[in-house]
């Protein structure tokens, strides 16, 4: 038999490939005890090997055992790309991307085009645009920046960073359409709020790229949510249905989400509904799209379906179920799904403490809300808007601006949200010149673009403090005479002040926007009716005749336990109808004494005065008002939601029986809360 190959030191090259095949194999396996043996042979050979060395550090990193795999590095002698690469991508795989980029100050190894891409992924994982930079530099003067993997890589970093207009730059180089690329390019602009930059990539993607992958089909989704481009998403969805990718979870969640950003949460129902295999992002996208468009009982049912199947609830459906309690204004739900994430582990993590804070607030327990906010561990912008928001909802307009100045001296920056809390709270307190500090300079300073919901709280500051005028002029030179709220705010000033005149000019241009708008016309009936202008009232009523315009039936619900009782005015069907008449005729009895006359003005009724107040009396919030006091127990607030602004009559009288009752009462209308105690109401009878 031929004597074997032999090398230097007496170890044959047969040996040395078996021991690679070896360490190969027990990589593959993940056998370490065998690995470690053929490592303790390679050691007693006592002749370095580079293959043989990088194939340890291989079976190493596949074994989880990365200090291990570290020290082989440091004792290897020399150590070329593949060892450099081999370290880099364990400490990538494990979430060590600090780790990773430390290896480059060693940087013995050699950058080829693999080390550089692993460098560069590494850098974007961990912003760290500087260093992230500086690889692409080096790749540019190695001539490795056309290659695929490395520009691929630095697209990613520059778009992950923030630094779109350097991805953009990259990207208007690439050679060729690379999939990839595109993905990034777009979640890059979405990421950032630039619909205008996914826009044109996505038109060029539709153009230049023919196959795409499953994350090209979620990111486009994504961007027809964005924009609610509903049309362009279901032509999306239709190629991936000749692909079969709807079956696909990630690409039917996306579906979901972008069905139910775009109003049609039934479309986005039948997308989940055939999703083979459902997982807790799939429930959650199915539960926001019902939350988004205010099915909040449906995305309930499905949050208790979901358990029913098994399925987890991480912190994200958590608190897509505790946004659905706020939109109903279910305290008890919420404290129940509150009490869970505490079983489970979840409640100190952001999303549901968010989710929390802005359940308690709509709900009508500012205090609630203030607690979940002063336990938090970590507060992010979100929380400190919904705090700030929620003291300015409840009328603690005080409280809401030291939240602010508390939220700058934290360093947190301002959004656009921010300032709609922040000017509310300013129009409450009447600080004008404040406000206009606000929005003219601060706005900008942060680089907060101020909306028409901003200018639309600057109307509400200037109407607070009686420039009315300058209100109306303030409409037509801010691009805003388009908004009907403006106008609605500035007409029920109107009616607070008395100016008929102005009134009756701002109610033409509303109806010149919305002729059936119906706010408008009761708006508009009411300051005939303060006036004693009868033959107005008349007119009013005569033009929704004959318009077609039917005031909105007015609707109260209030939980008690774990029921809600709806109302709706006049009704008299509730099995406690007997009990809540006698209760009402008590109420109405007693608050006549310490003051109250029925506000007949607002009955919209052609009827006799006697007839009148008696409509009043079965207004939906005080029958839902009169349950609640005979169903709760005493020292507990009375929470009711209504469905339209409460009306002058049901105002006063709410508070008269608050003061004769010594019971807090909580109503939550289209306008703000009204968070009533000892007859003071949060709203300083200004709404």
């Amino acid at each position: 038999m031929a004597a074997a190959r032999a090398c230097p030191m007496g170890v044959s090259v047969d040996q040395r490939r078996a021991a690679v095949a070896v360490l190969r194999a027990a990589a593959a396996a993940g056998e370490l005890s065998l690995g470690k043996a053929v490592h303790a042979r390679v050691v007693r050979a006592a002749r370095f090997d580079v293959v043989q060395y990088n194939n340890l550090i291989a079976l190493y990193v596949k074994c989880g055992r990365l200090g291990l795999a570290r020290q082989v590095f440091d004792a290897m002698p020399s150590r070329n790309p593949v060892s450099g690469n081999l370290l880099m991508s364990g400490y990538a795989s494990s979430g060590r991307h600090r780790d990773a980029l430390a290896l480059l100050r060693v940087a013995d190894f050699g950058l080829n085009e693999y080390v550089l891409s692993s460098a560069v992924a590494a850098t974007a994982h961990v912003r760290s645009y500087d260093m992230g930079r500086q690889c692409h530099g080096y790749a540019i003067k190695a001539g490795l920046a056309e290659h695929p993997y490395v520009c691929n890589a630095v697209l990613h970093m520059y778009c992950q960073c923030a630094h779109m207009d350097e991805a953009v730059k990259v990207f208007d180089n690439v050679s060729s359409f690379n999939v990839f690329a595109f993905n990034s390019m777009i979640n890059g602009f979405l990421d950032r709020g630039q619909m205008d930059g996914s826009t044109s990539i996505v038109r060029s993607m539709v153009r230049n790229v023919g196959q795409w992958d499953h994350v090209s089909y979620v990111a486009v989704l994504g961007h027809c949510a964005s924009t609610k481009e509903v049309v362009l998403g279901s032509q999306v969805h239709t190629q991936a249905l000749k692909r079969r990718l709807e079956l696909n979870v990630y690409v039917g969640s996306a579906l979901v989400d972008m069905y139910g950003k775009c109003d049609f949460p039934h479309e986005a129902n039948r997308v989940f509904e055939v999703l083979p295999e459902k997982n807790i992002v799939s429930w959650t996208a199915i539960m926001t799209a019902y939350t988004q468009n205010e099915l909040f009982e449906d995305a309930l049912q499905l949050f208790l379906d979901m358990e029913m199947e098994g399925v987890r609830p991480n912190e994200f459906t958590y608190a897509v179920a505790l946004n659905s309690c706020a939109g109903l204004a279910s305290l008890k739900n919420g404290n129940a799904l509150g009490a869970c994430t505490m079983k489970t582990g979840h409640w100190g993590l952001l999303p549901v403490c968010n989710a929390l804070m802005n359940m308690y607030s709509k709900s009508g327990s500012v205090e609630d809300a203030r607690r979940v906010f002063l336990s938090m561990p970590c507060r992010d912008v979100v929380s400190w808007n919904s705090i700030i928001i929620g003291y300015a909802h409840h009328g603690r307009a005080r409280e809401a601006m030291e939240a602010f100045h508390d939220m700058l001296f934290a360093e947190e920056v301002p959004s656009y949200v921010t300032f709609i809390g922040v000017l509310s709270a300013c129009a409450q307190l009447g600080l004008v010149d404040e406000g206009f500090y606000y929005l003219n300079i601060m706005m900008k300073e942060v680089g907060v673009k101020p909306g028409k919901e901003h200018y639309t709280c600057m109307v509400g500051l200037l109407c607070r403090v009686g420039r009315l005028d300058e209100a109306e002029r303030f409409i037509e030179s801010n691009c805003i005479g388009t908004d009907v709220v403006a106008w609605r705010s500035l007409l029920s000033s109107c009616q607070v002040y008395r100016n008929y005149g102005l009134g009756h000019r701002v109610a033409e241009q509303i109806f010149q926007l919305k002729p059936k708008d119906v706010g408008t016309y009761v708006l508009l009936s009411n300051m005939y009716a303060k006036a004693n202008r009868w033959d107005g009232v008349v007119k009013v009523r005569r033009l929704m005749r004959e318009l077609g315009v039917r005031k909105e039936p007015g609707v109260s619900w209030i939980q008690v336990g774990s029921e809600v009782h709806v109302f709706t005015s006049e009704d008299k069907k509730h099995p406690y109808m007997e009990q809540i008449t006698k209760k009402l005729q008590e109420l109405i009895d007693k608050i006549k004494v310490i003051g109250y006359v029925p506000n007949i003005a607002v009955a919209l009724h052609d009827v006799e005065d006697e007839q009148k107040e008696e409509h009043l009396m079965y207004h939906s919030e005080k029958l839902a008002l009169a349950f609640g006091l005979i169903r709760t127990p005493k020292g507990e607030a009375i929470r009711i939601m209504k469905n339209v602004r409460i009306c002058d009559d049901c105002h006063v009288a709410i508070k008269l029986i608050s003061l004769a009752t010594g019971r807090r009462i909580v109503v939550r209308d289209t306008v703000r809360f009204h968070c009533i105690e000892d007859g003071v109401c949060s709203c300083d009878d200004y709404w």
